[in-house]
């Protein structure tokens, strides 16, 4: 028997990102998976668009960690399946992610490709994957999925405001590596092109070694926000 999945999704300002991921997780939804928009102050119409779709609309204080952790504190699935407001779902994934959760794995994630077109793009989401599948650490964008009661006596994500899937992750591999499930996600690539790709990614790249070398996931925060110098 497929356990039954909880889906959490922290949002904040995604009106025009959030209603096409609702409408590829309608199906799922439909056959019993349970729906949860955690909201984090929106100010355009997020709220509104989400309440008919989802079968819990919370709202908590912004922060993509405290905001799935509030999800998971009331979630009622065997599995919790974080996923971004702008991530797009083809069926193929749904399928093979339920296929996944059938073998009672202890957590898991997908590989990703970023949604705009040309070959850089492509190549970066595929570094993401390849990076992951070597490392067993996985990032939000990457679907984390996971098992509940796991999570819960993991203390769930750690409060901070950059990087908490990465703590999640090095945390959840020291006891399984993560299950990988394809076919990929679609992430937006909307700050790769406003920013430039590969500048980019060397920001992603300097603040993910700072951060193992021990900087304050606050500064990395704010530097993360920046974007990357001209």
């Amino acid at each position: 028997m497929t356990p039954r999945l909880s889906v959490i999704i922290p949002t904040r300002n995604e009106a025009s990102t959030l209603p096409l991921l609702l409408a590829d997780l309608a199906s799922l939804r439909a056959a019993g998976a349970e729906l949860i928009v955690v909201d984090g102050g929106s100010s355009d119409a997020t709220r509104e668009l989400a309440a008919a779709r989802v079968d819990r609309l919370l709202e908590a204080s912004a922060g993509r960690a405290r905001q799935m952790n509030a999800g998971a504190a009331v979630a009622r699935g065997d599995y919790l399946w974080f996923v971004h407001a702008d991530t797009r779902i083809a069926g193929a994934a749904i399928h093979h992610l339920l296929e996944a959760l059938a073998e009672r794995p202890l957590w898991g994630r997908f590989d990703v490709r970023l949604s705009g077109p040309g070959l850089a793009l492509r190549l970066v989401g595929a570094m993401i994957s390849l990076r992951s599948r070597v490392t067993g650490v996985a990032t939000g964008d990457q679907g984390i999925f996971v098992e509940r009661r796991s999570f819960a006596a993991l203390g769930g994500y750690a409060d901070i405001p950059l990087m908490e899937d990465i703590e999640l992750s090095r945390r959840l591999k020291r006891r399984a590596r993560p299950r990988c499930v394809r076919p990929p996600l679609s992430t937006s690539s909307r700050r790769w092109e406003r920013d430039g790709i590969w500048r980019t990614v060397l920001l992603m790249w300097r603040l993910r070694l700072a951060y193992y070398c021990g900087a304050s996931p606050d500064q990395l925060a704010r530097q993360y926000h920046r974007g990357p110098p001209p």
